[in-house]
């Protein structure tokens, strides 16, 4: 017979009540097990997810060329698997907060790393009774407890009401004083200053269209149809003008740019579709060996990609110019007068791709050692970075001149063995065809081993492009490259774009002086940090 078959009521109180809580206590327990078998459960299926989003990761990163994602698909994909994995990882933090102490939680915080100057608004959340139990009277405030969590107010509008005030004598009729209308960058219509950059920044920052940002102020109530918009973005262009044509001198003034380009559809009304015209990236950056120059960028419009178009965009420049192979750069160079030459300094990285793609499509033992030699001179860029250029050549001459002098060997006694015309005699002809280029960073501390550095500032210029699909006419693909190259410059400089446009329309509409045009500088403004 067991406990559970036992009439109770013939025993004994002691023997009952200890034979209740034995009953009690096993259903307790019994309980618990389901509870515990549940829970395994949950985290074996939760680890399950976890591994299967850990493969995922690691095939956007590290996949077969043919199955990765493109830069921008990438960070697409990366945004929903992050999605997942903390909806994956929200039952276990959930379960988890109700047995963690209050302690435990404090380190995980984000205290310290929200920007000072963001509005505090504190909510004081005082106990129920601040009555002491045992009947002393109202407690003594001994100290607080603080946590900081970031909130958002999504956009709003507002109206400025400017009322002018008039006064006049009451005892003759010939005097009325009146302040003067305030001046605005675009007289009688609705927009400020502020509204104007918002709409700039919008388009040529976050990618968004015109008509998308209509639709968006639709939902608040504001009917301010896409070309009302473009209104606005074609008289603030031409204001910005003189600004841009600054920017362009200064960057002009430097001994060495780089330089590149990328396509930008743009609209043919006559024929009723899109033609390909071209946003040319001028750019200076020399925070890798110390320069004090600010770094900066200045994007062309042209409506080809011809030599003729890189002439005009470098006139008033003479230096070195970091580019990758585009025959049309040597054209400007072998143009140029003695008095302003131009040196072409030709980039590694493109080089070492034409070697990763044989190497990812056939496994090539020739572009494996090529792509060795290439991470030799990638390590000794990497140990001299933040150095002055006099030290990083002095480091080149000693240990990335004997990497290229071999490289050269090898390069030779390879293209002996292989036609010209297959497919490893082409990429292996990126490195013969520009091999003085590709030696120019050796002799010069101040130029890098590559054109990373512009070909990262094109890339919002892509993004844009895919988002606006082209631009609506010629003079659109301008006001495209004037706009994004004070954008991203103040951005190269850490200089909140918004603030920044805002604080230079609002200085233009006050007529700021020509003469003080350097004051306008993106690198002038005040960092969004300070």
């Amino acid at each position: 017979m067991t406990a559970a078959e036992i009439d109770l009521s013939t025993l004994p109180p002691e023997l009952r009540a200890f034979i209740e809580a034995e009953r009690t206590s096993r259903a307790l327990l019994e309980g618990e097990k389901a509870a515990l078998q549940e829970q395994l459960a949950s985290l074996a299926e939760q680890n399950r997810r976890l591994e299967h989003l850990v493969k995922e990761f690691r095939q956007a990163l590290h996949g077969r060329k043919s199955e990765k994602l493109s830069a921008d698909a990438r960070q697409l994909a990366f945004e929903d698997l992050e999605a997942a994995v903390a909806e994956a990882e929200a039952p276990r933090s959930a379960s988890g907060s109700a047995r963690r102490p209050a302690r435990a939680q404090e380190a995980r915080r984000n205290l310290g790393r929200l920007p000072r100057e963001l509005p505090r608004i504190e909510r004081v959340v005082e106990p129920a009774s601040i009555l002491c139990p045992c009947g002393c009277g109202e407690m003594t405030r001994i100290g607080e407890e603080r946590t900081e969590r970031l909130d958002i107010v999504p956009a709003q509008f507002r109206v400025i009401v400017t009322v002018r005030p008039k006064y006049a004598c009451r005892r003759c009729s010939g005097s009325v004083a009146q302040a003067c209308a305030p001046t605005h960058l675009i007289e009688g219509a609705l927009p400020t200053e502020g509204l104007i950059a918002h709409v700039l920044v919008t388009k040529y920052a976050d990618h968004v269209p015109l008509y998308r940002q209509s639709q968006i102020y639709a939902r608040a109530g504001l009917d301010l149809h896409r070309s009302t918009l473009a209104d606005w973005v074609g008289k603030a262009s031409f204001h910005l003008r003189p600004v841009f044509d600054r920017l362009e001198e200064h960057l002009k003034k430097s001994g060495k740019l780089f330089m590149d380009e990328t396509t930008a559809p743009v609209l043919d009304p006559g024929r009723g579709r899109t033609k390909t015209g071209y946003l040319w990236a001028l750019a200076r950056d020399d925070r890798r060996w110390g320069g004090t120059d600010p770094p900066g960028v200045v994007y062309f419009y042209a409506p080809g990609r011809g030599a003729e178009h890189a002439e005009e965009m470098l006139r008033g420049f003479a230096g070195v110019l970091q580019v990758d192979g585009y025959s049309a750069y040597k054209t400007v160079a072998r143009k140029r007068p003695s008095e302003a030459p131009l040196t072409l300094a030709h980039c590694w990285a493109h080089g070492r791709r034409q070697l990763r793609e044989l190497f990812d499509r056939d496994a090539s033992p020739i572009a494996e050692a090529g792509l060795r030699q290439i991470a030799d001179l990638y390590a000794v860029e990497a140990d001299i970075k933040g150095q002055s250029a006099a030290k990083r050549r002095a480091e080149r001459q000693t240990r990335s001149k004997p990497i290229v002098t071999a490289f050269a060997t090898w390069l030779a006694e390879v293209r002996a063995k292989v036609s010209p015309k297959s497919r490893m005699g082409e990429k292996l002809g990126y490195f013969a065809n520009h091999w003085n280029g590709l030696q120019v960073f050796l002799d010069d501390g101040r130029v890098e081993i590559d054109t990373n550095a512009v070909e990262n500032l094109i890339r919002p210029l892509t993004l844009n492009r895919k988002n606006a699909l082209f631009a609506g006419h010629d003079e659109g693909g301008r006001n495209w490259g004037r706009i994004a190259s004070l954008i991203e410059t103040a951005k190269l400089n850490g200089i909140e774009p918004f603030a920044y446009l805002t604080a230079t329309l609002e200085a233009l509409a006050k007529g700021h002086p020509q003469s003080r045009i350097d004051e306008l500088m993106p690198w002038s403004a005040k960092p969004a940090s300070s």
